[in-house]
């Protein structure tokens, strides 16, 4: 991950707020959480608003930098009040310290919030992050570690300021010789195994914060809202997920959505779905009456497509959740939404997920164009991640396809909502040919039913339009390769890395050849 400079629109996820991060040196990434008091807004959650509030972050963070200035001398420490050990501390290319600072802290999320904000407000930029309990817990519940890359001026600032702070126990300095030159300039995960780090959450529409949420109110719906979240915080790569104990609510809810859509779908859904659904309802549970688990249906697409299921605690970043779909993981929420409201939901939930997404995963066309739009992503610019969002709004959400002169649907947007299925084919909206270049920069609908759908003649002919897109529009001064046998992203720049990768071309086409000889 890139030096981040602190942002009045970056909080800190009160689920699981700090994480570290050990793939192959020493690294930390900090859960980031986006919500409505911070300037997100929109009724519905998408990966397109997600991306656009995260470049503006982005682009705010990079505008502070340019335009730093020194603070005020008569704000700064004397040489009683603060030592800064001069001969221990690093000083980077541009001048400026390259620091730790060890925070004792008495109160969680007050004390963090706090803090970042302060280091915001001294033009410090955050680099590393790490946390562990506190060995003294009469001083203080946890210890934090924070890198910074800050000037000394506003360095001696800063430490005058956390001093003054009475949610803080005790603050000491070190070093962090060396730090920025490990760190990539877009981190993104190198195997699957660190998807583990991809779980940054955005917080709109949750119970918890929203009174505009339908379980708001509900005090036992916000509570196993919130049992069902850790479990996917806590989950790590490897691991059965955790099956859920879902109640009468649950269950009622699912019922009445899967009833009502059944009646919809043998005329609307595309072939592919169809196919595969009948298939989850023999081998994985699919029933008016039982809400299938995860771990089942994971099985199910891994013999299939190759794809994977993970528990998710709601709507990821869109660079977390995309970087999952390169390698054929898909991140599923596994909570049922509140039972007031079972026709429709802002935010993703298990019905929308396993009775929209499910079903087409199961496609091997449908499961390669979503990988190489998660391949695609890895390391891209901000501005490409906003137009991957959006492709991935109006095709794998609201994608509609022609299947014998009919038209289908094969987004999960559409097939897991009976109003909004029935407004893309009411011949109202406007239908457009699936053409990426328009697609990737078309305005969408967050407030009502969409305006413009893509209709795409295939399943096929939308993967092949896609790549010949992404070779052509996407800047990247590198290709990054899937190895499926270490489940690994390649990054190909060189030489060595093209040959690595021409080797496995050569043995497949040497497989086609093979067979095309034993055919004649």
């Amino acid at each position: 991950m890139s030096a981040i400079s602190l942002s009045t629109k970056t909080s800190v996820n009160s689920t699981s707020s700090i994480t570290s991060l050990n793939s192959g040196r020493e690294q930390f990434v900090m859960k980031k959480s986006y919500s409505i008091e911070n300037g997100y807004a929109g009724r519905r959650r998408s990966l397109v608003d997600d991306a656009r509030f995260e470049s503006k972050v982005n682009r705010e963070n990079r505008e502070s930098l340019l335009h730093e200035n020194s603070l005020s001398r008569e704000n700064s420490l004397s040489g009683e009040e603060v030592f800064l050990p001069e001969d221990s501390l690093t000083v980077g290319e541009n001048g400026r310290l390259l620091v730790a600072l060890i925070i004792r802290m008495r109160e969680e999320m007050v004390s963090l919030s706090r803090t970042l904000k302060t280091i915001q407000n001294c033009k410090g930029t955050l680099l590393h992050v790490e946390s562990r309990p506190s060995q003294n817990l009469d001083e203080s519940q946890f210890e934090v570690i924070l890198k910074l890359d800050i000037a000394r001026e506003n360095l001696v600032s800063l430490l005058k300021l956390l001093k003054q702070s009475t949610s803080l126990s005790r603050v000491t300095v070190a070093s962090a010789t060396n730090f920025v030159a490990e760190i990539p300039e877009i981190w993104f995960p190198k195997h699957v195994s660190e998807l583990d780090l991809c779980n940054h959450l955005v917080t709109r529409y949750e119970p918890d914060l929203d009174q505009g949420h339908p379980g708001f109110t509900d005090v036992v719906y916000r509570k196993r809202r919130q049992e069902i979240a850790d479990i996917a915080f806590n989950y790590k790569h490897g691991e059965p997920i955790p099956r859920i104990k879902y109640s009468v609510e649950d269950k009622n809810t699912w019922k009445a959505v899967y009833t009502e859509l059944m009646s919809l779908l043998p005329k609307h859904a595309c072939r592919q779905h169809l196919e595969a659904f009948a298939l989850l309802e023999k081998e994985c549970g699919y029933a008016p009456d039982n809400i299938p688990q995860l771990e089942d249906i994971s099985h199910f697409l891994k013999r299939r497509t190759g794809f994977s299921l993970r528990p998710a605690a709601g709507l990821l970043t869109a660079r977390d959740f995309l970087a999952s779909l390169a390698y054929r993981v898909f991140q599923c929420t596994q909570y049922i939404r509140h039972s007031s409201s079972p026709y429709h939901s802002p935010e993703p939930d298990a019905i929308h997920e396993l009775l929209g997404h499910v079903p087409i995963l199961a496609d091997r066309n449908f499961a390669q164009f979503s990988q190489e739009l998660g391949l695609a992503s890895l390391g891209a610019s901000d501005s490409d991640i906003e137009k991957f969002s959006t492709m991935y709004w109006f095709t794998v959400e609201f994608g509609l396809c022609k299947q014998k002169g009919e038209l289908k649907a094969y987004g999960a947007g559409l097939l897991s909502s009976y109003g909004e299925l029935q407004h893309a084919l009411s011949g109202k909206p406007c239908l457009l040919p699936f053409d990426p270049i328009v697609c990737a920069v078309q305005p969408y609908q967050d407030l009502d039913y969409q305006d413009v759908y893509f209709v795409s003649e295939s399943l096929e002919d939308a993967l092949q339009k896609f790549r010949s897109w992404v070779a052509e529009s996407i800047r990247r001064p590198y290709e990054v390769c899937y190895n499926p046998f270490t489940q690994s992203a390649e990054i190909v720049d060189s030489i060595t890395g093209l040959a690595n990768v021409t080797k496995q071309v050569q043995t497949d086409l040497s497989h086609i050849c093979t067979a095309l000889h034993k055919m004649k």
